[in-house]
């Protein structure tokens, strides 16, 4: 199933005009003062860093009053540690490390909750557009640039090439960098054959295919996903549009999941509710910028399996304006 914004999720008049009263903060609420603590990313240029700046501007335009405290970390593993421990309130998380945490058998009081999908992210390597490889076997003991250790990007290809009974380690040779900006030179440079990425517009993505070499993208085919989703049901088909990156004249149908803004177990069902509501206001007066264009209700939705891995602030702020029964 292809995920994307559905408006047939959307409501008639009658609770629209519900949902914007519920959205704009009256006296009491705008006054409270809040606090919330955030695990974003302190890795640049990875897609993270991009976000996590435009999700923060958000916030300070939509709730001003919501007191913010960032804490720098090296992405989604960390973020999902943290989360774990409840040392960040909410924290950005892969799909991948997602769906490790929201599957986890815990209790239910220990479980993370979902407050908001961030973008779909998908999957696939970057080649140089002269090269010779064109297919994931073509691949195979090549020097590859799986990116940063424990971040969503490595721990999504990890899942990839598992679904394809491929071993990261074993069956490449296997390049983890410091930075993400160090992908696209080791590409461009012969050192690597190939870099893992995904999402919409990837940093390194662009970097390598901006250059007058350019990028030629390789991933699953038909078959290959339909393998790796048999053995990771919660991967699912997503479509890179064709023309975002240059020389990319088709889309890519590929595989991957959705990143995550994810809350710790026990946060405040206020602060949830707060937080859907500032994020719904942002998508009801066009704050979302590009960065932040997939962080919609309609998503949100689309990508859970059930509304209780909303967290209950959020689904209660859902039923209140009517977007969810």
């Amino acid at each position: 199933m292809r995920l994307a914004y559905d408006a047939s999720r959307m409501v008639g008049r009658r609770t629209l005009l519900t949902f914007l009263a519920a959205s704009a903060p009256g006296r009491s609420f705008a006054q409270q003062q809040m606090r919330v603590t955030i695990g974003t990313t302190s890795l640049e240029g990875g897609g993270y860093a991009l976000y996590s700046a435009a999700f923060l501007d958000m916030l300070k335009t939509v709730d001003p009053l919501l007191e913010v405290r960032v804490v720098p970390t090296r992405g989604s593993t960390e973020n999902a540690e943290l989360l774990k421990t409840g040392d960040i309130d909410i924290g950005l998380v892969s799909g991948e490390m997602a769906h490790e945490l929201l599957d986890a058998e815990e209790g239910e009081a220990s479980r993370v909750r979902v407050v908001s999908v961030m973008y779909a992210s998908p999957g696939m390597f970057a080649v140089r557009a002269d090269s010779r490889f064109h297919r994931i076997a073509d691949l195979a003991g090549r020097p590859i640039a799986w990116n940063v250790k424990g971040s969503g990007v490595e721990v999504q290809a990890h899942y990839v090439m598992d679904g394809l009974g491929l071993d990261m380690d074993r069956d490449f040779q296997p390049i983890y960098q410091e930075r993400f900006s160090e992908a696209a030179p080791l590409v461009l440079s012969g050192r690597a054959a190939a870099l893992w990425g995904s999402g919409f517009r990837w940093p390194p993505f662009v970097q390598l295919a901006d250059t007058a070499i350019g990028a030629r993208f390789v991933y699953p085919d038909a078959t290959e996903i339909a393998r790796i989703r048999a053995k990771h049901p919660f991967m699912v088909p997503l479509t890179v549009p064709a023309g975002l990156y240059p020389g990319q004249y088709d889309p890519i149908d590929t595989i991957g999941t959705w990143s995550f803004i994810l809350a710790r177990a026990d946060l405040s069902n206020k602060l949830g509710f707060r937080l859907a509501s500032a994020l719904s206001r942002a998508e009801r007066t066009g704050a979302l910028t590009r960065q932040l264009g997939q962080t919609t209700v309609a998503n949100t939705l689309a990508a859970i399996a059930a509304p209780d891995m909303l967290q209950p602030g959020v689904a209660e702020y859902y039923r209140k304006v009517g977007l969810m029964k």
